[in-house]
């Protein structure tokens, strides 16, 4: 007898696992085959059942697959077909739900009622906005502007404050908040209006991973509830919008803001109060905030130079600005950024020269500059730019004061330029560009020069016959 005979621990004498092994000790994946087994032998003994099951093809197939294989079959498909695939069956719209990250609420019951949570109970980014109105169903009046929607009564002109009779109470809205802070507490993304200090805090005690909130009708108490949000990474605050509502944000509820908040990595006023001590504590405090967007605010003068204490602002951006700092102060207390690379400047009023030298001199070290449909802006305004020295890409859309000469000026000091758009530019005229400035365009990297619509109609009609009034089609004979 040869030895590996005589050891009884020889893997040649371990006996192979059974068929009745590997069935009693692993049952779980076979529970839908003795399932349907079973269905298959109703259906061939009692005749009777042929009336309930005919045929085992006809059978949902999909009430074999357990919940986590089906979310992951519908998560594949397009977005497209998720609304159709709710309508199969009650099972497929709770799953359906469960896939649902983004949301609007338009109805504020569905939220309190606690049907929000049961039909969407994974929800990160919801917004409230248009949830926390309420209007006449009966009225046929439609308010559209750009942050919201709603219907009003025929004698809205005589209220110029359209929203502020219409929002709900503030007790309403933290009730609301309060039941939507216990049902998603992986909430990232918030919007709401007319929210008080203690119904932010129940946000920011339950909802940890919230990372942006947009919040309206915001104030100085407001703002001690969002300076608990220690994770909040992207914030506007909107204070005043003419004709629909008004709030005061001023220095207070900015350095309470900044003391909070030091995560901050984005941030935008719209409609703001403040001054020079506001936009320091910002920037002394929120050491990691990189984007900043200052949008039509009411902010008093001196604030420009504040913005030389962010000292890791990459994006500086002025939007429907009525005025920019009508007395900025001295250059020696301006300062500058000196990580800035982008200045945007949109629908602004640039009737100071004050403010427009002020501005560029603090953003001397932008890269990027944008300039769209901006009032004012004419050749002594865009002069003051010649200060940035290291501008890559330049873009100017429907300024209609600039001319050929005014643009050429500026943009031939700057030798590291290698990207420049020219769009709606009335004034600059192709007949006025002179060699210089040809060769310019020549060893740029990207060049769109559209500055005049006209011109450019009349070039992609050349040969085709049209734009010679009729000419074409009512020839004299």
């Amino acid at each position: 007898m040869s030895v590996l005979e005589e050891n009884p621990d020889s893997p040649l004498k371990k006996r192979p696992p059974s068929w009745s092994d590997i069935w009693l000790k692993n049952t779980k994946p076979l529970k839908h085959v003795v399932f349907a087994m079973q269905l298959q032998s109703l259906a061939s003994k009692d005749p009777k059942s042929q009336t309930l099951i005919p045929k085992f093809a006809n059978i949902d197939r999909t009430l074999l697959l357990p919940d986590e294989l089906l979310l992951k079959i519908l998560s594949r498909l397009p977005i497209s077909q998720r609304n159709p695939n709710s309508l199969v069956c009650k099972r497929w719209l709770n799953l359906q739900g469960r896939l649902v990250r983004s949301l609007k609420i338009l109805d504020w019951d569905f939220l309190e009622s606690g049907r929000l949570i049961t039909r969407f109970p994974n929800l990160t980014h919801v917004d409230l906005l248009n949830g926390c109105l309420f209007s006449p169903r009966n009225s046929w009046i439609l308010l559209t502007h750009r942050m919201v929607k709603m219907q009003t009564s025929s004698d809205f002109c005589s209220n110029w404050k359209l929203l502020e009779a219409s929002l709900l109470p503030v007790e309403i809205v933290d009730r609301g908040l309060q039941a939507l802070a216990n049902g998603c507490p992986n909430l990232r993304r918030l919007v709401l209006i007319n929210a008080s200090e203690l119904g932010l805090l129940t946000v920011a005690e339950e909802c940890l991973t919230l990372q942006e909130l947009e919040l309206h009708k915001c104030n100085d108490n407001v703002l001690r509830g969002i300076a608990a949000c220690e994770n909040l990474q992207i914030l506007k605050l909107v204070g005043n919008v003419d004709g629909l509502y008004s709030s005061l944000v001023s220095d207070i509820g900015l350095t309470i803001l900044a003391q909070g908040c030091k995560r901050l990595v984005k941030l935008e006023l719209s409609g703001c109060e403040g001054s020079f001590d506001g936009i320091k504590a910002i920037g002394q405090c929120c050491l990691m905030l990189e984007e900043l967007t200052i949008s039509d605010h009411r902010m008093d003068d001196g604030w420009l130079a504040a913005l030389s204490f962010c000292e890791n602002l990459k994006t500086l951006k002025l939007l429907s600005c009525k005025r920019i700092d009508l007395s900025p102060g001295p250059d020696e207390y301006l300062g500058f950024c000196p990580a800035l690379e982008r200045l945007h400047l949109q629908k602004c009023q640039l009737r100071s020269k004050k403010s427009v030298r002020a501005l560029f001199r603090v953003c001397e070290a932008v890269r990027e500059v944008v300039v769209q449909d901006c009032w004012g802006f004419d050749n002594d305004m865009f002069s003051y730019a010649s200060v940035c020295r290291r501008v890559k890409f330049l873009s100017l859309e429907g300024c209609s004061l600039l001319t050929t000469g005014g643009l050429e000026a500026v943009i031939l000091s700057w030798h590291e330029l290698e990207n420049l758009i020219v769009v709606s530019c009335k004034n600059i005229k192709e007949s006025d560009i002179s060699p210089a400035l040809a060769t310019l365009f020549s060893i740029l990297k990207e060049l769109r020069w559209r500055p005049d619509a006209k011109s450019l109609l009349a070039s992609t009609l050349v040969g085709t016959g049209m734009g010679k009034r009729g000419g074409k089609f009512f020839k004299r004979t």
